[in-house]
């Protein structure tokens, strides 16, 4: 209940309204795709090739006479598919990990930090191209690259929201009723920590599925002729001057959806008054 009143919170805001109202828009829209598409996502026509804008197709063909709409609509599934799915597996196991270094801490907490810290020495586009190389194109290889790409950030903050209410005095009355561990993390740790933790995790959605797009861009994501939006921009970009609809109605989609993601995640901070406690340390 306390979550879905700090969303309605966020919602009443100007900027959270248009933001979240865009968002429910996109997913209820890849969850229907099926329903509403008008035409076969990978069906090809090149009679019916790199056709402009108009009636039968309102944001025209790609380079095989496909419907660019239709793409758009599928594309969506895939690219926030996957931005959701690596987030999730990402905060999963950064909660886990940063839960155990900052209840444990000492020599526990020192060899996570270290491997931890190591993949946060590269920068997330780079790391995830690596690990894309190593295990090959596709989308189950870019959910996985996308999640150990933000694992760090999880982890540590996560660590640090430990740290700081492990002293609380709640805390050390449990420890001093004996308590176990599991408890003590999972039932008093966990529950005050994961708010900053969960606003996060929103943020870098955004950012995941920008990173989504920009692997699809270099051939490295969906593999065709599944649809993703970075795919369709990456088809569309030796076409700029000729059909540019290819590459920028993706490309639109792309930033309305990060663009929201940001500003809902925004409000939705505002809503939780953790701004300061959002900050690393």
């Amino acid at each position: 209940m306390r979550s879905l009143a700090i969303l309605g919170k966020a919602y009443r805001t100007f900027g959270g309204f248009l933001a979240g109202s865009f968002l429910v828009l996109i997913i209820v829209m890849a969850i229907i795709a099926p329903l509403i598409a008008p035409y076969s996502a990978t069906l090809q026509s090149l009679m019916n090739a790199n056709h402009p804008p108009s009636a039968a197709h309102w944001f025209g063909t790609d380079e095989f006479g496909r419907d660019v709409l239709t793409r758009v609509i599928y594309g969506a599934r895939v690219s926030l598919g996957v931005g959701l799915t690596s987030v999730l597996l990402s905060a999963s196991v950064g909660i886990f990990l940063g839960a155990l270094a900052g209840y444990f801490s000492g020599r526990f907490d020192r060899i996570v930090m270290s491997v931890v810290d190591l993949s946060w020495s590269f920068p997330d586009i780079l790391l995830a191209l690596l690990l894309v190389a190593v295990i090959g194109p596709g989308m189950g290889s870019t959910v996985i690259a996308i999640a150990i790409a933000y694992l760090a950030q999880f982890t540590r903050l996560t660590r640090t929201q430990i740290k700081a209410v492990k002293r609380e005095t709640f805390v050390e009355v449990s420890e001093n009723l004996g308590a176990s561990h599991v408890h003590i993390i999972a039932r008093r740790l966990l529950p005050n920590s994961l708010a900053p933790v969960v606003v996060v995790s929103m943020l870098a959605t955004g950012n995941a599925i920008l990173l989504e797009a920009t692997l699809g861009f270099f051939g490295m994501g969906a593999q065709p002729p599944t649809p993703s939006w970075g795919e369709m921009m990456s088809a569309g970009s030796s076409l700029l001057f000729t059909a540019p609809w290819e590459i920028v109605i993706p490309g639109a989609f792309i930033a309305l959806t990060v663009l929201s993601i940001n500003i809902f995640g925004d409000a939705v901070l505002r809503a939780l008054d953790v701004k300061n406690h959002v900050r690393e340390g």
